[in-house]
This record gives structure tokens, sequence and C-alpha cells, in this order.
């Protein structure tokens, strides 16, 4: 009998989960019309065998690619793991992706097909037609509203399957020969980085990088067979395959697919899963829920609370410090847990939670502090597109708040002495597809080691965390030349309930730090309306001189924190929000600053002139469809 040869892709993986688990165990659920849906191991891999050999016998061959969209569920599972099964690259898009921001990935990325969840994002393929060309078909899976469509560039997802029992009738162990083609090295899926300073460029991830990722964040943050984890973050971010569809296939987590966007909370809650990665942005709109959904709870609770948070935070403060917790004050936080930090992690479906993590972007200590002081333990992962998602990570016993965690293990990090963090080791992607130059002046080789210049700055301490400050470009010197990290500051602020977003300005012509930002329009309205101020738009709400002392004061809090040359000393409210959809933010959620400071450039010119106000002119469209402008004055508001 021949000896078996060792998994070394991703599908091989799980074909070993399927003949261990069978149709014994649960893969993974879809939650559907109000009930969670169950399938077995040996019903998913069936679904996964059709569609990818359905593919197969529509043409696609081994290395090409299928640009995918829409949002995680369980068909949208099996669709990917099929195309991997059979050689094929994903190349995922994000759901809010405009249709041209699709037709320039999916054009530069030379995919045959296109996988579309429904019909908003089937009318934008038909949208740009003529701009990809090289789109042999489009291939659906939810099907509501798309009946009466015509035409045979379609094809709905039952017919591929349809296609593939056909081919595996005909060969029934083609599906396995085409798995074990597979090779560490084979690409499994081209990820399109974010964009902030430009076209997005194809970061070329393969089995290997994935796996390598997948396996350096179980050795601190160990995955168990059927755990249970939520599928949130889009296929189109590089988290989700190292977090959640690789962990699924090397040690047989259960997945578990929300109904829908607005059901996210509840599902959550019902599956209570055992470890959750967010991006920066959902902790931070998290501290905020907490904080306005405290405030507006009964007396009781709202006195348990001011009267537990702070032996929470001294508790937090002592285990992370390595000082020991005195009995009278473990005593205290054990009544808090019974009385309130227990029902509120109920309530957040977290009562099964191992470990929490935060990634897509530097969350603030304060946040940190409060999430532990809740007994959540979050800690950070860092890292970037081109390294997997793998980076560094805090430890169970060795976080601090202000860092970024160690290297994981089997990664290497360092500093080069302009203070440009260096990732290196087998999560170190292959390179951006069709952009050699752009890979030349990425990569460096060193001694055997293939190191991502990560364009961040930072440090490593004492300890050997790395310290994380902002974006090497986005690093700024103020006239005085003073140095200050606006991703630091704006960290600080959003940890405010009644601020959802911020940009930090200033420059070498400047001198001293102001800052655009954007009031939390659900929060501030439940605070005006408790308070009596009348308010009809966001606009409106925005330039309250309520709202403005209420922005000024929890500004006035993080600078009192801050060294003096990170100070805000003037602001703007903004009367919209900043919106990707007009550049001014990518796709996850991160500033493009070039953008910001060119749209806004006469605000800014005003702040700094010491004017009070700022007159906007603002196109809006209203419910009949008609548009017309709204003209408003900004108020300029002084920190103090």
């Amino acid at each position: 009998m021949a000896e078996r040869q060792p998994a070394e892709t991703i599908l091989q993986h799980f074909l070993r989960q399927v003949e261990s688990n069978g149709a014994d165990s649960v893969a993974l659920r879809q939650k559907e019309l109000g009930i969670w849906r169950e399938f077995s191991w040996q019903e998913s891999c069936e679904q996964v065998r059709m569609f990818g050999l359905g593919l197969h016998a529509l043409g696609l061959k081994r290395g090409e690619h299928v640009a995918t969209i829409g949002d995680n569920d369980c068909r949208y599972l099996w669709a990917y793991l099929g195309l991997l099964a059979v050689g094929g690259v994903q190349v995922g898009l994000f759901t809010d992706a405009t249709a041209e921001e699709a037709a320039y990935v999916i054009g530069h990325s030379d995919a045959r097909f296109v996988l579309a969840q429904d019909q908003e994002q089937v009318d934008k393929m038909l949208a740009v037609r003529a701009q990809i060309p090289k789109v042999e078909r489009v291939v659906y899976w939810d099907e509501r509203g798309l009946w009466a469509y015509d035409e045979p560039w379609l094809t709905p997802y039952e017919e591929v399957c349809r296609q593939g029992r056909a081919l595996a009738a005909r060969e029934p162990s083609r599906f396995e020969e085409e798995v074990a083609r597979g090779r560490p090295d084979d690409m499994a899926i081209l990820c399109y980085t974010s964009g902030t300073t430009g076209r997005p460029k194809g970061a070329m991830i393969s089995n290997d990088n994935i796996m390598s990722t997948t396996e350096a964040f179980n050795e601190v943050a160990p995955v168990y067979e059927n755990d249970n984890h939520v599928s949130l973050l889009p296929l189109g971010w590089i988290a989700e395959h190292s977090w959640g569809v690789a962990p699924h296939c090397l040690y047989g987590m259960v997945m578990n697919f929300p109904e829908n966007l607005e059901t996210v909370r509840e599902n959550v809650r019902e599956i209570a899963p055992n470890r959750v990665l967010y991006n920066s942005r959902l902790w931070d709109g998290l501290v905020g829920t907490i904080q306005v959904r405290m405030a507006e709870s009964s007396r009781l609770n709202r006195t348990l609370y001011r009267l537990f948070l702070p032996v929470g935070q001294r508790v937090a403060d002592r285990r992370l410090a390595g000082e020991a917790v005195s009995p009278g004050l473990r005593l205290a936080e054990s009544i808090g847990n019974w009385l309130i930090f227990g029902p509120l992690r109920d309530k957040l479906g977290f009562t099964n939670l191992r470990a929490a993590y935060t990634a897509g972007g530097a969350l603030s200590p304060d946040a940190m502090r409060f999430f532990h002081a809740l007994g959540i333990n979050l800690k950070q992962i860092y890292g970037l597109t081109e390294v997997t998602g793998g980076g560094t990570m805090h430890g169970d016993g060795d976080i601090k708040f202000a860092s970024i965690g160690k290297p994981a293990a089997g990664i290497s990090v360092r500093t080069d002495e302009e203070g440009e963090i260096l990732i290196g080791g087998p999560t170190v992607f292959q390179g951006y597809y069709k952009n050699d130059e752009a890979t030349a002046g990425a990569l460096l080789e060193e001694n055997g080691t293939r190191w991502f210049r990560t364009g961040d700055a930072g440090y490593i301490d004492e300890d050997g965390h790395l310290i994380y400050l902002d974006r090497m470009k986005d690093m700024i010197t103020l006239a005085g030349g003073e140095r200050y990290a606006p991703q630091f500051i704006e960290g600080r602020l959003k940890f405010s309930p009644y601020i959802l977003d911020v940009m930090a300005v200033g420059g070498p012509a400047l001198a001293y730090v102001t800052a655009l930002i954007i009031i939390n329009f659900d929060n501030v309205g439940n605070w005006a309306e408790k308070e009596g101020i009348v308010f009809t738009t966001f606009a409106d709400l925005s330039q309250k001189a309520e709202v403005g002392e209420l922005v000024r004061q929890a500004v006035g809090e993080v600078n009192a924190s801050m060294a003096p040359g990170s100070r805000v000393r003037r602001f703007v409210l903004l009367h919209k929000e900043f919106d990707a959809d007009e550049s001014e933010m990518t796709r996850s959620r991160k500033l493009r600053r070039d953008v910001l400071y060119t749209r806004y450039a006469d605000m800014i010119e005003t702040i700094y002139a010491g004017e009070e106000r700022f007159h906007v002119q603002t196109p809006v469209r209203y419910q009949d469809g008609s548009e017309g402008i709204v003209e408003m004055d900004l108020r300029i508001i002084d920190s103090g």
C-alpha cells in the first residue's frame, strides 16, 4: 500500500477533515429564515466537489483567476474552496465596491470568471461588461430578482454544480486527482491592497503563505476541533482567509454564517464563538455602543457600571503589568462579573470567548484597556496583505496596550535605520501581479530570508514588543520641528463614543495640529434627544453649539494626555461622513489622506487663518430623485 503523503495545500487539509469527520460532525452552519441549517463535512465536501468540477468543465484551467464578490455565506465558501480544488486562484472584491472599482480589479487580474452573489452584484458586472472582455461567465448564487434576465453571459450556481455532477459521473476520481496536484507554492488568492496611495496592487498569496500565517496564529491562539467561528470579515480582505477559512480546513473549526448584516449581533450571540477577529473600526464602534447603551440603561445598571468599571481597570492594569491582584480586588472583580460584566459579555455573544483580536489599524490603548476591564481578552494583531496578515501579535500574559505584540512563531520583524518596519519569513507574499517595479521596491533578500518593507514606522522596545507609530509617509514634522503620528491621535480621539472618524492635520509649514472630525450620528443623536436638542439632519446636528461643546470636551480630555506637539488646537465638525464612494476612504475604511488634504484644502487654510467659520456648498439628492445644493457655515472650534 502506498504511503500516504502529507497534506501540502488548503484543499488537501480540507479532504483530511472530511475523511476524519465525514457525515457525523458539523462543518458549517448557515442562518436562513431564522433557522440555523447545519451541514456535515461530507455534505460540504459534495458541494465543493460539484462546484469545483463544474468550473473545470466550463474551462477553468490551473492557475487561472476567478473574481468573487458578495457577502459571506455557505455557497460563497463552497465556491471558493471548489475553485481552489481545481487549481483556480480567487480574486476577492469588497461587497460595496463600485462597478468601476470592480472593473479595474477584474480587468487587471485577467479573471476568466466572476462569482457574483445577487442582482446587485450582477448589475455591476453588466454595467461594466465592455471593460472586462476577458470574463467569459458571471456565476450568481442568489437568484432573487434575476429570473427575468435573459443573458447567456450569466450562469446560475446550480448550473455549474450540474455540470460538475456530470463530470463526476464520467470521472469519479477526478476531484481527488485535481486536489492531489496542488503544491504549497501554488497561488491561492490574488488579494488587492486597499489602494491608499493609488490604484490597488494585486498581492500574490500562495497556499503556503496562508497556512504559515494560520499555523503562526495557532501557536499563540490555539484552535480546537469544533470551535465556532462566525464569518464576518470579507473574503476580499486577507484576514478571513488566514483566520477563518484556513483554520476550518486545517483544524476542523466550524464556520457559521449570519443571515444578513442586520442580524449579525443577534447571530453572534446565538453562536457564542470561541475567538473573534474584528477590525479596529468595529471595536471602536463597539466601545461607543457599550458606553451609550449603559448610559441609557436603568439607574441600577448605570450605578453598577460606574462602580465596577474602575475595579475592572485596576485588575486589568495589575495583571498586564505582571503584578499580584489582592484578594479584596479579586472579590470585587468577581462581584462585578456576576452583576454587570458577565451579563454584558452575554449580550455581546462573548460568553465562550477565549481570545479576541483586533487588526486592520491600531486600536487606541484606551479602547484596549476598556475591553480588558470588561473581562474581554482583547489583543492586537499586526499584519499586512503582503505578509498574509501575519506579523506580530499579543500573547496571553504578555500584553502591552501601547504595542502591537511580538513576532508570531516563525516570523521575523526588525526596523531599519530610518525606522521602517520590515517583516520576513514564510508569510511574505510572492510579489505584485504584473508589477515587477513595485515588487522590487517592496521585497528585500538577505541571507536567504525574504523581507517585506511595510512602509510603517515603529520601533522594538526593550521587551521585544513592536510599537507602531504610523505610516512612514504620514509621520509629520510641524514648523517648529516637532514630529507627530496622525493615526495615534486619531485612535485616541475615536475612543470617544461621540466621534466616528477623524483626520489629524498638520505639516512642515503649519505650527500646530488641527483636526477634521466626524460625529457618530447615532450616539450624538441619542444624546441630543435626551438633552432636548432639536435637529433634522446629520449636517444640522453636527453644527449645534451644544454638540461642538460635547466634542470639545472629548478633544480636551485627549489633549491632556498628549505631548504638546501632538495636541489638537482647533477642529471642525464636518457636515458629512468620509465616503469610500467619493474616494475619501478605501473599502477597508482607511483614510486616503492625499485626497482629503486636496478636497478640504480651503477649509484647512481657513482653520489655520484663525477664522471662526467656513462656508460650504453640499450637493444633495432628495427622495424623489431631484438634486440640489445645500449651503451652510461650519463652525471652527478652539479646543481650549
